[in-house]
């Protein structure tokens, strides 16, 4: 039997942020009349996120768009960025997702060859279905929303890139903003 240091617990998921600025509230002084400038157009930048909840390390890849072969794509950049070494797995929980559904049978139920490099990190567990809740990585996908782009201009999608790409290097180290979201304090 294995012990738990064999393994890292992972949730995954995907995010398309707009260009087209998300107006939210915001504290003004009374009385004034705030305008919130916005790119036409739906121009839209994809992210594949995988949070460690033990650290609140957050690991982004950048598919053109979500299918099963950029998810399968998605998990050999995730296993090249955060190497584990060889006594541990990764245990990477998903969404039920279409795409997540056919790269997983494709790994695992069809042991196709090709995929014996994922099949050897990899151990893949489910959420209940219509239960973003209980994945973390959605409430890292809010607070950058919160963070980054709301109430914020962003005339195209190489500037909203660039300045989701700097946020998001800060917290590719353990962190406490992130990892807060997995755990909560004990008073016993």
């Amino acid at each position: 039997m294995s012990s738990n240091e064999d393994y890292i617990v992972v949730f995954q998921d995907e995010v398309h942020f707009q260009v087209t600025t998300s107006v939210t509230r915001k504290w003004v002084l009374k009385g004034s009349k705030p305008k919130v400038k916005s790119a036409p157009g739906k121009s839209n930048v994809a992210y594949s996120g995988y949070m460690i909840p033990s650290t609140g390390e957050l690991i982004v890849t950048k598919p053109s768009w979500f299918n099963y072969e950029t998810v399968i794509q998605s998990f050999r950049d995730f296993i090249k960025l955060y190497p584990v070494g060889e006594d541990k797995k990764i245990v990477l929980v998903l969404d039920n997702a279409p795409w997540h559904k056919k790269a997983v049978r494709l790994i695992q139920d069809e042991s196709i060859a090709e995929y014996q490099d994922i099949r050897d990190k990899i151990i893949f567990v489910f959420l209940p279905p219509y239960s973003p809740d209980l994945n973390p990585i959605e409430q890292c996908w809010r607070i950058t929303r919160r963070d980054i782009t709301h109430n914020t201009y962003f005339p195209d999608s190489k500037i909203l890139e660039s300045t989701l790409d700097n946020y998001f290097k800060q917290y590719q180290q353990p962190n406490e903003k992130f990892s807060s979201l997995c755990s909560f304090k004990s008073y016993f």
